[in-house]
């Protein structure tokens, strides 16, 4: 760090100031100055050519080269030592050298490192695994129920429809005539244009057949995890630990992967779906 004395005119003393290359400027030193002698009114600092360097120039360039400090009428001069610049051969050098000593640190760390890493996460999956597979086992069941149900809700739609088909046409051609029943269907089918329309409002869905047949099938699965105390959440958050687990083991074991930001990662694969997303999917 730099010191520069400076003669003060109030009491004709020395006084050293320590000045901060990049961070002090010129006004800096002006100020600092003016603080430790009162009788200063005027100061500036004038390069060799008699131009005024302005405050904020930084010390660090005003140190390149020879200037004067003017006091009130008195002006002092200071010529600065020579000082080594930073090349751009010298930031390669050191850059190398930082190169090499990453290299040694991974040829002699990074190896053991990962393979502690690989085994850990190992252990780990292998116990989330142990701890999935009687969950595995109630979820495929609930699933299957889920979907027989939700299947002979759509035959059954079909059923209702047949025989209404039926009623009306007996009730055109036997019973009844055109003229009567044409008002009929009319409300009939009006009333299915309601009943669309308070299921989009509950829903806040358009009716479409796979949504409905979706919606159905994960209200029934989650209606029947309560009624069997299937904790869902619980196999939610086992699921997830477990696709993030396969990920990281993945990625270690990659070689080609290893130096990569997750995000560049070409094992990455999506994470399964979870009984939570689902029924977020189908809400």
């Amino acid at each position: 760090m730099p010191h520069m004395t400076v003669r003060l005119p109030s009491r004709n003393e020395l006084c050293q100031f320590a000045l901060k290359p990049i961070s002090h400027n010129v006004g800096d030193l002006l100020a600092m100055l003016k603080a430790e002698d009162r009788g200063i009114d005027r100061a500036a600092v004038i390069n060799r050519h008699g131009v005024r360097i302005a405050s904020s120039c930084t010390i660090d360039s005003l140190l390149d080269d020879s200037f004067s400090i003017q006091i009130n009428n008195r002006t002092l001069e200071v010529i600065p030592p020579k000082r080594e610049r930073i090349t751009v051969e010298s930031v390669d050098k050191v850059g190398d050298v930082r190169k090499v000593i990453a290299q040694l640190y991974e040829a002699f760390n990074v190896g053991e490192y990962q393979l502690e890493k690989s085994n850990q996460l190992a252990k780990e999956l292998e116990t989330l695994r142990y701890e999935l597979e009687p969950l595995e086992e109630k979820k495929l069941e609930l699933s299957k129920k889920a979907a027989r149900r939700t299947n002979f809700m759509t035959w059954m739609g079909l059923g209702l429809m047949s025989v209404q088909f039926g009623i009306l046409a007996r009730l055109t051609w036997w019973e009844y005539s055109w003229d009567i029943m044409e008002p009929v269907t009319y409300f009939v089918t009006y009333g299915t244009t309601m009943a669309m329309y308070a299921y989009y409002c509950v829903t806040k869905r358009e009716y479409m057949m796979e949504d409905v047949k979706n919606r159905e099938y994960s209200l029934t699965l989650y209606r029947n995890a309560k009624k069997m105390q299937f904790d869902v959440e619980h196999y939610n958050n086992l699921k997830r630990k477990s696709a993030e687990l396969e990920y990281n083991l993945r990625r270690i074991n990659d070689p080609l992967n290893m130096q990569l930001p997750s995000h560049l990662v070409r094992t990455q694969e999506n994470t399964p779906p979870t009984l939570i997303e689902e029924k977020t999917e189908r809400k």
